[in-house]
């Protein structure tokens, strides 16, 4: 895409929901802060006294919500009873889609002593998870031994990758809790040191130049991915504007190594440091510079300010006077913002704001930031990559085919690297007050996926309709799954969960029925 170039909108008319959100910083501060430090707190205390128990006392207590779950499911009468789902309240999911799969009538089953605060284990395995460190382990997913699965039927299984239920292990991750109840998971660990060594490096240059900047920060020119001398643990890149971004590569390190003269710690946890994507910033006007950061704190880097979200929710809670006076009471909880922000301003949201993350191929890097810039010019926009890896079976993401033929940058034999685009902010175009259409943009998103083999997480808002949904994403072991272990008919489909929109019993009901006439994928 060679003109960069945004066109040219009107201006908006305003109305009474945007002086709402305007100044809903108000009620933000005097309400939902306060409410979130007690709630976290409460959060604390829950912590410590589960802390406190053995082994052996918390395996008997999930053998018994095990069970629980088990009998409420064969209470059901599936001639009376709606589909199965949690009894997760809707605004406590951490993504922006509207829950309204849950406004039809539905059969509720309580989990919510398997669940953990926001991010559950659950969802970022049946939906999405990453981390700075996927372009060496996958995603969240790809770091799981074994499941334990309640089936529709009540069965209780364990699933891996090369059991009876191997077919089912390979279809949970993205299928959204529509195959079965996921209530435990054994995944893989790592060692890890006291500190992450930080790198930060500026990029200045084009669109292209910034890609191909983060993609030299951590994939050798040479091919020579697995290699930990020239891979560093942890990646993530931030792009400014059009022309600036800054790369950061980490790796662990000790207490010794981190507190030896000359070198910088900077603990970024601490509620009145600047913000970390603003801290990383800096380095466009001091130059590529390195310090260590607490590996707690790392991993928290962008939770009191929500990535960059907080400077919308408050757009003076960067300043050093509020974060002095009161940054101790952030983040603001997400699902209390949720709970307390009404239809109208919701709706608003998901028309006026962005909250989506794109799964591209790491050599398309470059294409995908040059479309986000002219259909949306919305900055800073995340960078975080992750191997995609080839498997047995055809999952519902999966590489290109025939990729390892390329040997393209950050690629393996085994492995296709792919970057997550995260587009999170106001568009520029609302930011001037100019006319933008919401749903247009993520409509116009959606295609560029499919037409660049990329993915579209199912937290964020869709517009997808069914055809196109089974376009960007492979049906056959979905359905073939959802078939054999009895989901069809006791859990919504993963579509129709993911559909934007009201949902009638009926509705949901007929395309239950459709699952078992037909298969959902069509070739493109």
């Amino acid at each position: 895409m060679s003109d960069l170039q945004a066109p040219l909108r009107p201006k908006r008319k305003k109305g009474l929901v945007d002086f709402l959100v305007q100044f809903r910083w108000i009620f933000v501060i005097f309400f939902v802060l306060p409410f979130s430090t007690l709630y976290y707190f409460l959060i604390y205390l829950g912590d410590v006294r589960s802390e406190m128990k053995s082994y052996k006392q918390r395996q008997k207590e999930h053998d018994e919500n095990v069970l629980k779950v088990v009998k409420r499911l064969k209470q059901r009468n599936p001639k009376k009873d709606g589909l199965v789902c949690t009894a997760r309240k809707p605004w406590i999911a951490v993504g922006m889609r509207n829950v309204d799969y849950k406004r039809a009538r539905h059969y509720e089953v309580d989990l919510s002593a398997f669940q953990l605060d926001d991010l559950t284990v659950g969802g970022l395995i049946n939906g999405y998870g990453i981390e700075g460190s996927s372009h060496i382990y996958g995603l969240f997913s790809d770091t799981v031994v074994a499941y334990e699965i309640v089936l529709a039927d009540g069965r209780v299984v364990r699933a891996t990758k090369d059991n009876e239920y191997s077919d089912l292990f390979y279809a949970i991750p993205w299928s959204q809790g529509t195959l079965g109840f996921l209530v435990a998971a054994e995944i893989k660990l790592i060692p890890v040191k006291e500190y992450m060594r930080l790198t930060y490096t500026p990029v200045v240059g084009n669109l292209q130049d910034l890609a191909q900047g983060y993609m030299d920060s951590f994939a050798p020119r040479d091919g020579d991915q697995d290699n930990p001398e020239k891979v560093p643990d942890f990646v993530e890149g931030m792009v400014y504007s059009p022309t600036e971004g800054v790369f950061m590569t980490g790796r662990y390190a000790s207490k010794e190594e981190a507190k030896k003269k000359g070198n910088k710690i900077n603990n970024v946890g601490w509620w009145f440091k600047p913000w970390f994507y603003q801290h990383a910033q800096t380095a466009l006007k001091k130059g590529e510079f390195v310090e260590y950061i607490p590996t707690r704190e790392y991993y928290h880097r962008h939770t009191r300010c929500l990535y960059w979200e907080g400077k919308l929710i408050l757009p003076f809670g960067d300043q050093w006077w509020f974060r002095f006076l009161l940054g101790w009471l952030m983040p603001p909880k997400v699902s209390l913002l949720k709970a307390t922000q009404g239809e109208s301003i919701r709706n608003y949201y998901h028309e006026m704001h962005v909250i989506q993350d794109m799964l591209v191929p790491l050599y398309k890097v470059g294409d995908a930031l040059e479309w986000v810039h002219h259909e949306m010019e919305i900055y800073p926009i995340w960078l975080c990559p992750h191997r995609l890896f080839k498997l047995p079976v055809k999952t519902m993401v999966y590489p290109e085919p025939g990729f390892e033929q390329h040997r393209r940058q950050g690629d393996t034999p085994y492995a296709q690297m792919f970057t997550d685009v995260g587009v999170y902010y106001a568009p520029g175009p609302v930011l001037r007050g100019e006319v933008f259409d919401g749903a247009e943009a993520v409509r116009n998103l959606e295609q560029w996926l499919i037409k660049n083999h990329s993915f579209q997480p199912q937290y964020a808002v869709s517009e997808l309709n069914e055809k196109d949904f089974w376009r960007m994403f492979d049906a056959d072991l979905y359905e073939h799954v959802r078939r054999k272990y009895g989901a069809v008919g006791t859990f919504m489909s993963v579509y129709y969960k993911s559909k934007k929109g009201r949902k009638t019993e009926k509705e949901v009901q007929e395309a239950e029925q459709a699952h078992l006439e037909t298969a959902y994928a069509e070739a493109d």
